[in-house]
């Protein structure tokens, strides 16, 4: 098979689940207990976060443990509305954030919070001059991807921090699960960080909220107080044992992954100008990782045509796939609807070769001539 759908999961690395197997009989004790077992668990899972905030540039975060990046957003975004608002009730997101995003600040409007949505422009980047007219002496919580989980867009959160400084009360919050590991950047500037670990080849339901440790937050999941009482529920020491691994190894060879996806992602734009029709949605300074396409037919039957010669695309995110048929991060970039309906994304690892990306050309190329 040709796997081309990395975005919506890789594969577990070999070394990390052999991490996972030895702490599976290592440590297997509950790190609540205080017995030893139990102290040598809480041990190993303290050292795992330790890892975790250092590799993330700043050992002054706080790493609490979740099932992946759509709790670490739900427990962010709210946790945050919900612990401040008797500083004000104005939130900021954006048009293009993922499902895990956006459908909680939906939520969170509907218990009175106000909510401004970000535009932005023909190639995907936050209009930065909105988002200074936006901020007001209400505003709380900005949150904003780092890479687009659809087009693989790269935004200047750097700015946004600039702008951020004259609002000292804003908590500033993002989702950099497509771009952790492959893309260089200060995640020290962030004040709360979420990641899922099957994206950079752990597990599912594995993932962190990473949070400065001087910002307050309400906790979703009530019980026996575990994670400082912000995350109840006993503690996966072996999950967390591998998502570290993980985390580490992302960071030790994202140079390389880079390089390798950049290769990979010139070569396939070189090879769609030569299909009828097509049209590359992601610019050239996007992730090299994502890569969005329009296709002149339909794109489910595109994409499913694909699938059934044994390569594997995706038509966006994976978590709003099957529910929408037109991609609302398109649309705000401003694209029609036949492309905003009809585009597939290509995403890269590792493990993905040129000749894979030829393979692919030309079974795309046979495919828009046989489908009516």
């Amino acid at each position: 098979m040709i796997y081309f759908d990395n975005a919506a999961t890789t594969l577990v690395d070999e070394s990390v689940l052999k991490s996972f197997e030895d702490a599976l009989k290592l440590y297997f004790a509950n790190p609540s207990s205080l017995h030893h077992e139990g102290l040598k668990a809480l041990e190993m899972e303290n050292k795992a976060r330790k890892l975790i905030a250092k590799c993330f540039n700043d050992e002054n975060f706080d790493v609490i443990f979740t099932s992946g990046a759509t709790e670490a957003n739900n427990l962010a975004i709210k946790g945050i509305a919900y612990r401040y608002k008797k500083n004000g009730k104005h939130l900021i997101t954006s048009k293009i954030e993922h499902p895990s995003v956006r459908e909680v600040f939906h939520h969170l409007e509907q218990e009175g919070f106000t909510v401004s949505y970000l535009d932005v422009d023909e190639h995907g980047h936050y209009k930065l001059d909105e988002l200074e007219k936006l901020l007001n002496d209400d505003t709380i919580l900005v949150s904003l991807m780092l890479v687009n989980n659809e087009t693989g867009a790269v935004q200047d959160l750097k700015k946004v921090r600039e702008i951020l400084k004259k609002y000292p009360k804003v908590k500033f919050h993002s989702d950099v699960t497509q771009a952790y590991g492959k893309i260089d950047f200060d995640y020290s500037i962030l004040d709360l960080i979420s990641f899922s670990g099957h994206k950079i080849h752990s597990f599912k339901q594995s993932g962190a909220l990473l949070k400065k440790k001087n910002i307050l937050i309400e906790p979703e999941i009530l019980g026996g107080g575990q994670q400082d009482n912000l995350r109840s529920g006993t503690n996966d020491v072996p999950r967390e044992i591998a998502l570290a691994k993980a985390v580490r190894l992302a960071k030790e060879n994202q140079k390389d992954n880079y390089e390798h996806a950049l290769s990979l992602k010139k070569h396939l734009v070189a090879g769609l100008k030569d299909i009828e029709g097509v049209e590359v949605n992601s610019g050239d300074d996007d992730s090299p990782f994502i890569v969005s396409v329009y296709v002149p037919k339909k794109g489910s039957v595109v994409a499913e045509s694909l699938s059934n010669k044994g390569i594997y695309v995706s038509t966006k995110s994976a978590c709003s796939s099957k529910k929408e048929m037109s991609s609302y991060v398109l649309e705000a970039y401003g694209k029609n609807d036949k492309i905003a309906q009809n585009s597939i994304r290509i995403s890269f690892d590792r493990e993905n070769t040129l000749s894979e990306v030829d393979e692919f050309l030309r079974v795309l190329k046979q495919i828009l001539i046989e489908i009516k």
